[in-house]
């Protein structure tokens, strides 16, 4: 669903000014990616991009794809929206909307080079795990969208739920895992540390990276 939250005048400012720049406004048919970006490279997804800071990095040192993020927090938007006019990046898109919705109505099959999604919400109690993003259905969605041979990728600090998203993925006959042991994988040098991660870490939360690849 759309969250709120404390909007700062900054945040709002931008959210007036940059999103006509940077946004993706609601809609019924896929974007034609090519077209929005002007050229034909590799898409990046990230679902969750928070305030940006991950988005902006990836952004900025991989100026050879475009990059499209997914954040229904309206604060967070804002401040994406920020830095990328800070930055002065042309290669980032935003929708500001639910990740299913954008992934099942925008964006076309075997598209997408790769899917991001790092530390989301844990939900941690069991009575809250149906509420966890990486559920099957999700995941055979995204799976669709990715071009032959594209990933994946989720990182979590949460034990539990880095088990639960290695089960689903390896039950979605679209991917196969790019780890040889058929476990986590080696965490890539492009992934940013996040404050997420920094906060796992610093309460002695071992980071997990999940890779699966879209089969031929």
């Amino acid at each position: 669903m759309r969250r709120e939250g404390r909007i700062t005048r900054a945040q709002r400012r931008a959210l007036a000014e940059f999103w006509p720049l940077y946004g993706i406004d609601p809609g019924a048919e896929p974007v034609d990616l090519s077209r929005l970006f002007g050229r034909k490279v590799p898409v990046i997804m990230e679902i969750g991009c928070g305030n940006g800071d991950t988005l902006v990095e990836l952004a900025a040192n991989g100026p050879h794809c475009d990059f499209v993020g997914v954040e229904v927090y309206r604060p967070g938007v804002g401040s994406t929206l920020l830095k990328l006019r800070r930055w002065g990046l042309v290669n980032v898109r935003l929708f500001a909307q639910d990740a299913v919705d954008v992934l099942r109505d925008r964006i076309a099959a075997q598209t997408l080079t790769k899917i991001l999604i790092f530390f989301p919400d844990p939900w941690p109690k069991k009575r809250h795990h149906k509420r966890r993003l990486i559920q099957p259905d999700f995941v055979c969605l995204a799976a669709d969208r990715l071009v032959i041979g594209g990933q994946l990728h989720l990182a979590t600090d949460c034990e539990d739920y880095a088990e639960h998203m290695l089960e689903v993925l390896a039950s979605e006959e679209a991917l196969r895992n790019t780890a040889a042991d058929g476990g986590y994988a080696a965490r890539p040098g492009y992934r940013p540390e996040t404050k997420y991660e920094r906060r796992g870490r610093g309460l002695g939360h071992a980071v997990r990276d999940v890779i699966f690849e879209r089969r031929a």
